[in-house]
């Protein structure tokens, strides 16, 4: 498999991209970082540009939904293993040429890993929404050496930072949401039969996704944001529960609550007093919340009569009590939803931070009440800023203002306008000239002729992927796996490279990456001591029937655990029975 060594993304005056080829080579530094010494991958990412589509959360009755704009990013990365040698016994006579092939030793490409992320922005937010992330299990073919962390975990980390610091922007809120549940396989189908696949449980998912996010939190570039904190909420479980999940670091206590921040990232909670909880959920593809949100909205046909509220949920807090009861949720599964939010410096504080009291505010005499016009009255002393109340909505307030019923006047005269001349067709004449055709000497591709910066998003050159297509491209690349077969390692090889160069459609794709990180002594003598049970202390030795002194043996402590050599029991563990007759034979020894 060829792969590119350097690339560039060029741009032009305007700011915006020009050409079609690159990728980034501060990804590649960033997965050479936290993949082990020594070792090759391959990396293939792929994007698309932002495409505007529809919100996420639905606007206030009277309110126009937020301008929103959707990215897809792909990674997906790959190995190199030796070809197996083909059996003495054929059933079927190969071509000529095709054993001496196999016999030399070549290479070949299998995936192990790939992780799907969906890029949502406003002009108030910035959501970064984990689709899919799955691997085949044939990672163990690098028999790496025992106690080197999870390069699977690392990968997913390193690309989460790499994509969070690139579309960060100063005065937009970012939040991290996915929504772990176990399943055999997600991306790679026949994956499960591997063997090699380790799949995790439900508990041992969620856990698994807090110890991948965790490095967000605690990560060298939180200083950039106001605050930043995780939550995490698995429907049906007690708060202590709850707490298992979490990682232990010493500021996970402070990183990390339980709950959900709805009200925290809906940008309507901080301009109005009240919003329909219809509001606060956002709509994400293949979401369990999404779905029951759209299950609600069909309780109530007229839903915008009724300001957006439903009939059987009327709190944040019972919508999630009713989560622990879908099918989804229960029937023995657990399932966590896991976010993590970035507030931009200034921010002024947030819903939860500056709760309003709408009955003291009811309650205040006429005398207190502050006017919004200070024209009125300039001795008044202010009140702290508040949250400004709730907007009518009524039918008045929904006609428009030139409405000649509403207005009671009549429909002005248009002003008298010259009529126009009708555009008489030139008749053709002489000789035919015929134009020479245009040789087409380089592929353009109009993708990248958009702004790389506008009050929606952010998209510059170093967080794109290094091949860039547009939807439908994107929709088929993906789902070209969901079709492949990942059984068997053949059947895996395969199917990578009918992938990889479906995708390319002829063109070379993808980066080679050689593992950086090399692990310290120490850490490895620790995590394998982890993995030790020592039961020194825990083995008593009786003491000897005869004279009852103890007896010289050899101490637990100082014998080798898993030596491998065969355990000789001293002279003090080993107890003669009595003998009843001087001419019988002595019974057997007994090790006590």
């Amino acid at each position: 498999m060829s792969f590119l060594t350097s690339s560039a993304v060029k741009r032009d005056v305007k700011g915006s991209h020009s050409i079609n080829s690159g990728g980034s080579s501060e990804l590649l530094d960033r997965l050479a970082a936290v993949l082990p010494h020594g070792y090759k991958f391959g990396v293939y990412h792929l994007s698309t540009p932002p495409t505007k589509t529809d919100p996420l959360c639905s606007a206030p009755p009277g309110e126009r939904p937020d301008k929103t704009y959707s990215e897809s990013h792909f990674l997906a990365v790959s190995i190199d293993v030796q070809n197996q040698p083909p059996s003495q016994s054929k059933s079927k006579r190969s071509s000529p040429g095709a054993d001496e092939l196999k016999e030399s030793g070549t290479k070949e490409s299998v995936l192990v890993f790939a992780i799907e992320i969906f890029i949502f922005t406003t002009a108030y937010q910035t959501t970064f929404f984990v689709s899919k992330a799955d691997s085949t299990g044939y990672l163990q073919s690098l028999n790496l050496p025992k106690g080197t962390p999870s390069p699977v975990r690392e990968i997913s980390s390193a690309f989460l930072t790499y994509l969070i610091e690139h579309r960060w922007r100063k005065t937009a809120q970012l939040v991290v949401n996915l929504f772990a549940r176990a399943q055999a396989q997600y991306l790679f189908p026949g994956s499960v039969e591997n063997m090699g696949k380790h799949v995790l449980d439900d508990w041992g998912l969620v856990r698994w996704w807090c110890r991948v996010l965790n490095p967000l939190l605690e990560g060298p570039g939180r200083e950039r944001w106001g605050g930043a904190k995780g939550y995490l909420i698995v429907p049906g479980l007690e708060e202590t529960e709850m707490r298992a999940f979490i990682p232990r670091t010493a500021a996970a206590a402070a990183n990390w609550a339980i709950g959900h921040p709805m009200e925290r990232i809906s940008h309507y909670s901080a301009e109005f007093d009240w919003v329909p909880l219809r509001c606060l959920i956002p709509r994400y593809p293949d979401d369990p919340k999404s779905r029951f949100r759209d299950e609600l909205d069909g309780e109530s046909s007229k839903w915008k009569e009724d300001m957006g509220s439903w009939k059987s949920v009327k709190t944040l807090d019972q919508f999630w009590e009713m989560m622990a009861f879908r099918q989804e949720c229960s029937s023995g599964r657990l399932t966590g939803f896991i976010w993590v939010v970035f507030d931009p410096k200034g921010s002024g504080g947030t819903a939860q931070d500056v709760p309003v009291s709408i009955s003291a505010s009811v309650s205040a005499p006429a005398s207190q009440i502050v006017t919004p016009n200070s024209s009125f009255d300039t001795s008044t002393p202010s009140l702290p800023p508040s949250t400004p109340p709730r907007r009518r909505v009524d039918i008045l307030a929904r006609t428009p203002q030139s409405s000649p019923l509403k207005l009671g006047t009549s429909t002005p005269p248009k002003p008298n306008n010259p009529p126009e001349r009708k555009r008489v067709k030139k008749v053709l004449s002489g000789r035919i000239i015929p134009r020479t055709p245009k040789v087409k000497t380089q592929q353009r591709s109009y993708l990248n002729n958009r702004p790389t910066t506008t009050a929606y998003y952010h998209w510059p050159v170093e967080g794109c992927g290094d091949k860039i297509v547009d939807e439908s491209d994107f929709k088929r690349i993906t789902e070209l796996l969901l079709n492949l077969d990942f059984s068997t390692l053949d059947k895996a090889t395969g199917a990578t490279q009918r992938w990889i160069s479906e995708a390319s459609m002829g063109a070379r794709w993808g980066y080679q990456v050689t593992g950086k990180r090399v692990l310290s002594q120490s850490l490895a003598g620790d995590r394998i001591a982890n993995q030790v049970t020592n039961l020194t202390g825990l083995v008593r030795r009786k003491i000897g029937a005869n004279n009852g002194a103890l007896a010289s043996a050899t101490p637990l402590s100082a014998r080798p655990i898993n030596s491998g050599a065969v355990n000789v029991l001293g002279a003090g563990l080993v107890r003669k029975k009595k003998k009843e007759a001087v001419d019988q034979e002595p019974p057997p020894l007994s090790a006590t």
